[in-house]
């Protein structure tokens, strides 16, 4: 029995399109079908390309080709750093002009205490990849902190702090006693991390990610952290690979797997409808400013089975193949 429902787009934070650079893993056109396959309407995409974009023009060329397809928006996020080095600040705002929304050297964590200071201090919105979740998120909350109060007093900027793809229970603690104190940052989590543990990793890549799949109790712990609101955001850390690197042995294989074809009915399995529209779809768009004007159809009711070789990325590998799933996005 079907169970027909009009939603709004989903909004996803962290998709890696890999063009331009890397177009034997994706291209911005096959990415964007799989974003409109999964109900997508707006996605964000990584700067850790070849070139980097920590330049306008490739924040341009991203937008000016993106901008054709009137069923999905491509926001770029420009790097923080220059060539992703955690040494010397991008011009936010010349990026910024030519199209980026936010910032972050996802793919490369930034190391560096007085960039990251800097960085927030622009009041720009700051996408931080963690790679040592449990040490790195307690220092760049306290910077955090640093800039928050120094904001309240007039000097600077107010800083917006958003932590990618968490996935541990010692993180999620930090950051769910820092909200309780009042410091304003918001967080992710990707469904992989809910969906699966480091006991489902095989020995070649297929299950390999960064940051890796957690134990049992961080597995309870996305979950919990998803029902109290610690968690803000499911964004899909959509990172492509073409299947010869996915099947190396796992210490020689790429981190990432593809996500944003299956990314509903996942969430779908472990939060009501009302929160996976949270999630998916009202809180990404609040961070990230914009306003979600698309709207999808899904069939709440329908079961599938997961075949890669399927999907419109350009990627056919997946840890979800063969996985039987409920819920699924309408394309007209």
């Amino acid at each position: 029995m079907s169970k027909i429902v009009k939603l709004p787009a989903f909004v996803d934070m962290h998709v890696h399109l890999r063009e331009p650079g890397y177009t034997e893993k994706e291209t911005l056109e096959t990415g964007m079908a799989a974003a409109i396959t999964g109900g997508f309407g707006t996605i964000c995409a990584m700067p850790n390309t070849k070139p980097v974009a920590d330049n306008p023009e490739t924040i341009r060329f991203i937008r000016e080709f993106t901008d054709k397809n009137p069923m999905v928006t491509v926001l770029p996020v420009g790097a923080v750093t220059k060539n992703l080095v955690s040494e010397e600040l991008t011009d936010f705002e010349a990026l910024k002009k030519a199209g980026a929304v936010a910032f972050s050297n996802d793919g490369l964590p930034i190391l560096n205490k007085n960039v990251f200071k800097e960085a927030l201090k622009s009041g720009e919105l700051i996408l931080s990849h963690l790679e040592d979740e449990k040490n790195e998120v307690i220092w760049q909350l306290d910077v955090f902190r640093e800039v928050q109060n120094e904001s309240n007093q007039g000097f600077c900027k107010k800083p917006r702090l958003h932590f990618c793809h968490i996935s541990t229970s010692d993180a999620l603690s930090s950051i769910k006693k820092a909200k309780a104190q009042g410091l304003e940052v918001t967080c992710e989590t990707a469904p992989h991390y809910f969906a699966f543990t480091k006991n489902d990793v095989t020995s070649n890549g297929v299950f390999k990610m960064n940051p890796p799949l957690g134990s049992d109790n961080d597995r309870e712990a996305v979950l919990a952290a998803l029902k109290d609101g610690t968690i803000d955001v499911i964004a899909t850390d959509h990172a492509p690979h073409t299947v010869e690197e996915k099947l190396r042995p796992y210490e020689k294989s790429p981190n990432g797997i593809v996500g944003l074809e299956t990314a509903f009915p996942l969430a779908l399995s472990v939060l009501s409808l009302d929160e996976v529209v949270e999630k998916m779809c009202h809180n990404p768009a609040k961070i990230l400013g914009i306003e979600n004007r698309r709207d999808i159809t899904v069939d709440l009711e329908e079961e599938w089975v997961v075949k890669s070789a399927e999907f419109k990325s350009k990627c056919k590998i997946s840890p979800y193949e063969n996985m039987k799933l409920k819920g699924k996005v309408i394309c007209k």
